[in-house]
C-alpha cells in the first residue's frame, strides 16, 4: 500500500495517526475487555497482575505465587520476559493519562524487580516478597478510583 501524501488522499474511515480503521476500532471497543475505556483497562491490568503475582497458592504456607516468580527460574530470558510484562502494565497506565510521577514510580518498581530477577535462580527469592506488579496495580487503582469512579469494584480480598 502506497503511503498517504495528505489527509485528502486518506479514506474516510482510516485514521492516519494510528494507522487503523475506525470500523475496526469500533469493533474492538465493543468486545468485552478489549476497549480503551477505563473499565476495560482495569480488567486487563487486574488479570495481568493475577497471572504474574497470584496464579496459584503454595500448599502449606498458603502464599500465592505467579508467573513472575516462575520466570525467574529461567536464566536471563525469564527476567526479561517478566520485565516486559510489567512494562505492559505501565504502558496501559500511560494510556489512562496517569501523571509522570505515578509513571516514574511504576517504572521504578518494574526496574527494581528486573534488577532482583537478573540473578539466575536466586532472583526468585526476593521476587517472592517484592511484588512490583501488585504495587503497580495499587497505583493504577488509586488513579482509577479518583479519576474514573464509575470503574470502581469491590475488592474480594
Amino acid at each position: 500500500m502506497a503511503p498517504l501524501r495528505n489527509k485528502a488522499d486518506a479514506p474516510r474511515d482510516h485514521d492516519s495517526m494510528t494507522g487503523t480503521t475506525k470500523p475496526y476500532d469500533a469493533f474492538i471497543d465493543r468486545l468485552p475487555g478489549l476497549g480503551r475505556d477505563p473499565q476495560s483497562v482495569r480488567r486487563r491490568v487486574e488479570t495481568m497482575e493475577g497471572v504474574l503475582e497470584r496464579m496459584f497458592v503454595i500448599p502449606g504456607i498458603r502464599r500465592p505465587i505467579g508467573l513472575d516468580v516462575m520466570l525467574d527460574l529461567v536464566p536471563f530470558a525469564g527476567a526479561l520476559t517478566g520485565a516486559a510484562l510489567g512494562a505492559w502494565m505501565v504502558w496501559e497506565a500511560r494510556n489512562l493519562g496517569m501523571s509522570k510521577w505515578q509513571m516514574a514510580r511504576m517504572v521504578g518498581n518494574v526496574g527494581f524487580d528486573a534488577l532482583l530477577s537478573a540473578i539466575p535462580w536466586v532472583g526468585a527469592i526476593p521476587d517472592f516478597f517484592f511484588r512490583s506488579n501488585s504495587r503497580n496495580l495499587r497505583i493504577i487503582h488509586r488513579h482509577l478510583d479518583k479519576h474514573h469512579p464509575a470503574t470502581a469494584t469491590i475488592d474480594p480480598r
